[in-house]
């Protein structure tokens, strides 16, 4: 792996812990693509940080599980208006 992407790597899986930051939000800050950053912190983080890969693994599972909770309450206050 490119020293560039290694740091990539480390930074977006240290970006999304310390402000528990969805992919989306993660790549918009980073200037990347959601594809680029879900693949630097699912696959490449395994190998470069192992313990970074788990907290980042648990907030991924977190954010998994309230996205249709978050969907859900987008659409009531769309219509709400």
């Amino acid at each position: 792996m490119k020293e560039d992407c290694y740091e990539r790597v480390k930074r977006a899986g240290h970006l999304m812990v310390e402000k528990r930051l969805t992919v989306r939000k993660a790549a918009e800050i980073l200037k990347v693509s959601k594809t680029t950053i879900h693949i630097d912190v699912s696959k490449r983080l395994k190998n470069v940080d192992p313990y970074l890969y788990k907290e980042v693994r648990e907030l991924l599972n977190y954010h998994k599980e309230v996205r249709s909770k978050r969907g859900g309450m987008a659409l009531k206050k769309k219509y709400k208006k």
